[in-house]
């Protein structure tokens, strides 16, 4: 099948990338010609695991192009995927500008039947803002379908490739049968296509997103319940999660979610509930306490150093909001940073992947290291904000060579509670004894 997907930003490369592993023709549209033309020559332009290798394959065979022309792109193309920015507005609504630009536009060029389909996270009621957009210009048969994707940053090819479910708004058989066959190769092992409305399919990803933020969120309150109470998160964690009504995912603890859906989901989601004059209690208290959780490791340091941090030295280790992923989108470790230099200290910091991005937001406020134990030297104490697995069984002597204190702040629950004791180290974690 050949197909068009305007945008190349994570959800845009990733599913077209991943359409042409099937034998699909596709061309990914993008207004930056810097991006296109590195993405032509084959310089991939996110950090995903899997991805380049497949991303090359499929370009030197053909099957992958780029360009910046939308009319050139979507002319051959029976489905045209719009994976375009969706960015929260002042009041947390999503603002539509960018998808609704694009439907008009192609109002404008279509000539023949097409599918377009919302790829991107949309609120409720896009669809037919979409359908009227194309309208204006163009007054011949369409569709329009709501496909919400559900990849997680770290494993989206495995994601895009093996889905536990798609989802496919639709009211059009005609559209149904393109869709249909378009997801054969992705499910063929049975796991289900499940077709709905448009309405119910652009409102299962933010309820689908907004749940998971609320599971980690309530473990995140919990922790703080059994570092008051004494006991420990980790077994609590355990004990729920052997439930099969909870499941075990999204029980981790830690120092809050970050990210480009998250926190943008929660909150666009809030802004449509008052829309409709509906007062979305829970996910306000979820926001409430996620934006608390982020800093929740501050207070922790400066009850060690009796209030004073000025002149502190710390490393940090991690910066993206999650491993494998250089994406630093409300990531917490910058909401750390911020308070500690704020405080007069001066931090050190290595991440496999997201220093670049981090460099170009804070340029010199912080200092970035070569790996993990350069960022080491001559710290005061170490802060773990992301769970890179190169992080969980570190060589504990060189790591006592290079500090100056045996002192550990971990926002991610990294480490054994007891073998940090045998090591004698301070070690403070999240919902854990000392």
């Amino acid at each position: 099948m050949k197909i068009a997907v305007v945008g190349t930003g994570y959800v845009g490369l990733v599913s077209g990338t991943c359409f042409a592993e099937t034998g699909n023709h596709v061309v990914c549209i993008d207004i930056d010609q810097n991006k296109v033309d590195k993405l032509s020559n084959g310089q991939i332009t996110i950090y995903e695991p899997g991805l380049e290798k497949i991303f090359l394959r499929n370009l030197k065979e053909g099957r992958l192009k780029f360009t910046t022309n939308l009319a050139e792109g979507v002319e051959d193309a029976k489905v045209i995927f719009l994976a375009l920015p969706t960015p929260p507005g002042e009041d947390g609504s999503a603002d539509l500008k960018y998808v609704l630009g694009v439907a008009r536009d192609l109002g404008k060029i279509l000539t023949e039947y097409k599918v377009i389909v919302d790829k991107s996270t949309v609120p409720v009621g896009t669809a037919e803002k979409v359908k009227n957009a194309i309208s204006e210009n163009y007054k011949y048969e369409f569709d329009v379908v709501s496909n919400p994707e559900f990849l997680r940053e770290g494993v989206a090819v495995d994601d895009f490739m093996k889905p536990d479910r798609v989802v496919i708004g639709t009211s059009s058989e005609r559209a149904k049968k393109v869709m249909s066959d378009l997801y054969a190769p992705y499910v063929r092992q049975g796991n289900p296509v499940i077709f709905m409305d448009e309405k119910s399919a652009e409102l299962t990803k933010y309820a689908a997103n907004s749940f998971l933020a609320t599971k980690i969120s309530f473990m995140n309150e919990i922790a703080q319940l059994c570092e008051r109470l004494g006991a420990d998160v980790d077994m609590v964690r355990r004990g729920i999660g052997s439930d099969e009504r909870i499941g075990k995912r999204f029980l981790f603890p830690g120092i809050g979610y970050g990210g480009s859906c998250f926190p943008k989901d929660v909150q666009a989601l809030v802004k449509s509930a008052e829309e409709v004059n509906y007062d979305f209690k829970i996910l306000k208290a979820v926001e409430d306490v996620n934006d608390a959780q982020k800093l929740h490791l501050v207070p922790k340091i400066q009850k060690y150093y009796n209030g004073n941090l000025k002149g502190k030295h710390f490393a940090l280790w991690g910066l993206a909001f999650k491993p494998n992923t250089d994406d630093i989108r409300e990531a917490p470790a910058l909401y750390l940073i911020d308070a500690l230099t704020a405080e007069g200290a001066t931090i050190s910091a290595y991440d496999p992947e997201a220093m670049p991005n981090v460099q170009k937001l804070v340029g010199n406020k912080i200092d970035f290291a070569e790996n993990q134990y350069k960022a080491l030297e001559n710290a005061d104490a170490l802060i773990i904000a992301t769970e890179w697995s190169e992080f969980r069984t570190p060589d504990f002597e060189a790591i006592e060579k290079k500090i100056k204190s045996k002192v550990v702040f971990d926002g991610r629950n990294v480490f054994d509670v007891n073998q940090m004791k045998e090591l004698g180290y301070h070690y403070e974690s999240i919902g854990r004894s000392l």
